[in-house]
């Protein structure tokens, strides 16, 4: 979906399936070789649970991870005051701008550069309500995601998993990943319901899936294939 779209986030108890849950109870690649070389990564679990252990809000916890972020990819994204100033390539820069409204404060921070396919991952604060935004560095496109964006080994795809308790679309999602273009090609929706779950790639074909089902504490696992029977597919935009 497209910046224009609907934006689908979620509540304050659930920002990514992927981080812990201490904290979020609160809250193509270009074709030149002169690309600079910058390498992007997640922060650790671990280490997110320790910037944000005394955050005073999910803005607050965002920033603070931020910080971290724009030391590792000072070429990618650069703040100043409220505006977080993104650079495209080969030239250009979006600016993301932090402000306050009589609906809540909008926020928006730096979470993660995918240099494999030249995006920047945003974590983003609307109120009460939190989401994610992927943005393709080489033209400027924003795409809303229900959760922390995971990449394919091949590049191809992007999985995400939007499962909380309450608020949270209850999907397992696959985008298909283009030079210019981000859409939706797989959904599915498991029964019984999940409470909290996180994905990761096995390999271009097969994700692993962590997750709980509703009225469960033990986590579980399994692994599901792009050819498995039960996905939908979404109607052409």
């Amino acid at each position: 979906m497209s910046a224009a779209g609907d934006v689908n986030e979620r509540s304050p108890a659930r920002a990514a399936a992927s981080a812990p849950s201490a904290l979020y109870a609160w809250l193509a690649l270009a074709a030149f070789a002169v690309v600079p070389i910058v390498r992007g990564a997640p922060l650790a679990a671990a280490q997110i649970a320790e910037l944000c252990r005394n955050a005073e809000d999910q803005a607050h916890c965002s920033r603070m991870i931020e910080e971290v972020q724009l030391k590792r990819l000072p070429s990618v994204a650069e703040r100043t005051g409220d505006d977080l100033n993104v650079t495209l390539f080969p030239s250009g820069v979006v600016t993301f701008r932090d402000s306050v409204a009589i609906t809540g404060a909008k926020s928006y921070a730096l979470w993660d550069y995918m240099d494999r396919i030249n995006a920047v991952v945003l974590f983003t604060t609307d109120g009460d309500n939190t989401g994610f935004l992927l943005m393709q560095r080489t033209n400027g496109k924003q795409y809303r995601l229900p959760a922390e964006p995971t990449l394919s080994p091949d590049r191809q795809r992007i999985a995400t998993a939007d499962f909380c308790a309450s608020g949270c679309e209850g999907e397992l999602a696959v985008w298909s990943v283009s030079g210019d273009d981000v859409r939706k090609e797989l959904a599915w929706k498991p029964q019984p319901a999940w409470s909290d779950a996180s994905v990761t790639w096995k390999d271009a074909d097969t994700l692993i899936l962590g997750y709980t089902v509703a009225g469960e504490a033990k986590p579980r696992t399994q692994e599901r294939k792009l050819a498995d029977r039960g996905w939908t597919r979404p109607a052409p935009r």
